[in-house]
């Protein structure tokens, strides 16, 4: 919110006549977009992927940008299939993170604070209480310290499947996309078994995440372009299938 200055009354009359012939505007949600409108969009392919984020997941959901059940197998089918790409030049400095997100805050203390209950953040942005719940797992736990931020479709994946050909203010915004399913907030334990597999050779061990993660791990791919693999594209049909709906 800007600050408020006086203004004379004929000043702020003409002001308010200029404005009016001009149409008016809603009130802007931090970092920019309509509040309510940000809070309910829902990613697409043709989204920008670099976009501001969404305040909080929609209901029901743990992640933010999550296409319906019925949508990601859409996506997933019009996916490109592929073989597994080349390991060749990647390094993980290729894709910059965590980005600077304003206020002290970077992505990792962004995402702590979005997926958390209660959390509570020091001068320096660092969550020092709250709790959060790991969907990989269903582990709680209170120390920031034990949780890791997954990147859900990992850095490695995203270079094997197409990210090698991509510059590096895309690398950028995929290693700290807010807006679409990419991040969350899981205990480092489940962050580093998965480490930078695909749905095919690694499946959160708590089974009721399964059809978040599909969604999610198809939604990204979607949004950036991305191929799977036969196996990966098989697997991913299972975990959409423990969807209600």
């Amino acid at each position: 919110m800007g600050r408020q200055i006086g203004v004379p009354g004929a000043v702020l009359a003409a002001v308010l006549l200029a404005a009016g012939a001009a149409g008016c505007s809603g009130t802007a949600a931090p970092g920019g977009g309509d509040a309510k409108a940000s809070a309910t969009r829902t990613a697409h392919p043709d989204a920008d992927p670099g976009s501001k984020p969404d305040s909080k997941p929609a209901g029901g959901d743990v992640l933010p940008g999550l296409v319906s059940a019925a949508e990601a197998r859409t996506r997933l089918a019009a996916l490109k299939v592929a073989p597994v790409g080349t390991m060749a030049g990647y390094s993980r400095d290729k894709f910059t993170h965590w980005a600077q997100q304003g206020n002290k805050c970077d992505t990792r203390e962004v995402v702590l604070e979005r997926d958390g209950t209660d959390v509570k953040r020091d001068a320096e942005c660092r969550a020092v209480s709250g709790s959060w719940k790991s969907l990989y797992d269903g582990v709680a736990v209170t120390d920031a310290a034990k949780m890791d931020i997954d990147h859900m479709v990992p850095l490695a994946e995203g270079w094997r499947s197409g990210a090698a050909g991509w510059d590096a203010a895309k690398r950028k915004a995929f290693a700290n996309d807010l807006t679409n399913p990419q991040l969350l907030a899981v205990t480092a334990a489940s962050n580093r078994s998965k480490g930078d597999q695909s749905p095919d050779l690694w499946q959160p061990p708590d089974k009721s995440s399964w059809c978040q993660y599909g969604r999610a791990w198809t939604t990204v791919k979607s949004v950036y372009g991305l191929t799977v693999t036969e196996p990966e594209k098989k697997m991913l049909t299972t975990m959409l299938d423990t969807c209600a709906s």
